[in-house]
């Protein structure tokens, strides 16, 4: 445990404080879904918050755990987290205090001082946080922060985060649609704007994340673009456990060349779901096209699989039977 709490002393502060703040308004915002019922189009006001504090939670830390890891630049990837740290706290803090207005964050036109000023500061936010995001996954392309495995999981896994996160750009209003719809207290506001395809704001959800079943939703390849790193180290996590047990998985290159076929699946899920939100398709109801690029994703990541485990197999050493020494005097 105490060995645990120095490595997490190690870890970068200003993240860390934003992780703290962030956890506390997942407590917050988890109170205000039980005892206030306001709602906004057909959703807690408090449930925006509530993912959001969660997301950047799981992503702080890991942001913050990687940075002093590097090995070069090390100021200039202290600052660049420090901004996605105070970038962060601004926009998420944007998001609840909307949320506790019972009103939207996101593409809000309404003409209150505190709305225009604030979506000024979100838009603003969202080019803070892809332009952090995008310099660090440059400056780990030039350097390593741990073994072949580890590094690679997470190359890949920042790089998809930022492209996750490019979505955002559509998601603040790119699309350019208009909705009018109610605030909490039946006010109208003007979207401008929309994560739905083909859809209008407030349709059937899912449970918890309130995706749309019954059209595209971008939050989905943006939420599975966000965490690709956190799957691919809990990979790299995996593959080293079992290694003490499987001799063939021991090498570090074949655990990388695994760590890059997880990739290769997971970034075909990413643009599965992409593609699938454009086409104004809802995630829980795909047709045929979706089905075969998933399909065919699916099968090149298994077919490199096979091909991997089967190299890796028939170069692991044969282990030699000890050789018994004879007794003395025969």
């Amino acid at each position: 445990m105490r060995t645990v709490l120095e490595e997490v002393k190690s870890w970068h502060r200003p993240l860390m404080l934003m992780v703290l703040a962030m956890a506390g308004l997942v407590l917050a915002s988890g109170v205000g879904l039980l005892v206030d019922h306001r709602e906004i189009i057909n959703e807690s006001v408090w449930l925006k918050p509530f993912k959001f504090g969660i997301s950047f939670v799981i992503y702080g830390a890991t942001l913050a755990w990687l940075l002093p890891k590097l090995r070069k630049a090390r100021r200039l990837g202290w600052w660049t987290g420090t901004v996605f740290a105070l970038t962060g706290l601004v926009d998420v803090g944007f998001i609840a205090i909307q949320g506790a207005r019972g009103t939207f964050s996101h593409f809000n036109t309404n003409p209150d001082t505190f709305n225009q000023v604030g979506q000024q500061v979100f838009m603003s936010g969202v080019l803070g946080l892809f332009g952090a995001s995008l310099v660090v996954a440059i400056m780990l392309l030039f350097q390593r922060v741990g073994d072949a495995p580890l590094n690679r999981a997470i190359r890949i896994g920042i790089g998809l985060a930022t492209a996750g996160m490019a979505l955002a750009f559509y998601l603040v209003g790119a699309n350019g649609e208009q909705h009018h719809v109610s605030d909490a207290y039946g006010h109208p506001v003007t979207l401008a704007g929309s994560h739905g395809i083909g859809v209008e704001p407030g349709g059937p959800g899912m449970p918890l994340t309130n995706w749309s079943t019954v059209g595209g939703d971008l939050r989905i390849p943006h939420f599975v673009g966000l965490h690709a790193v956190q799957v691919l180290l809990f990979t790299v996590l995996a593959l080293s456990l079992l290694a003490g047990r499987i001799a063939w998985l021991r090498p570090e290159r074949v655990r990388a060349r695994l760590v890059g076929v997880a990739a290769l699946g997971y970034t075909g899920l990413m643009v599965t779901v992409t593609v699938q939100a454009f086409r104004g398709q809802s995630l829980i109801h795909p047709d045929g096209q979706t089905w075969t690029l998933f399909g065919g994703f699916t099968a090149l990541t298994l077919a490199a699989f096979a091909l991997v485990v089967a190299t890796a197999r028939r170069q692991a050493p044969v282990p030699t039977e000890p050789k018994h020494r004879q007794p003395v005097g025969v």
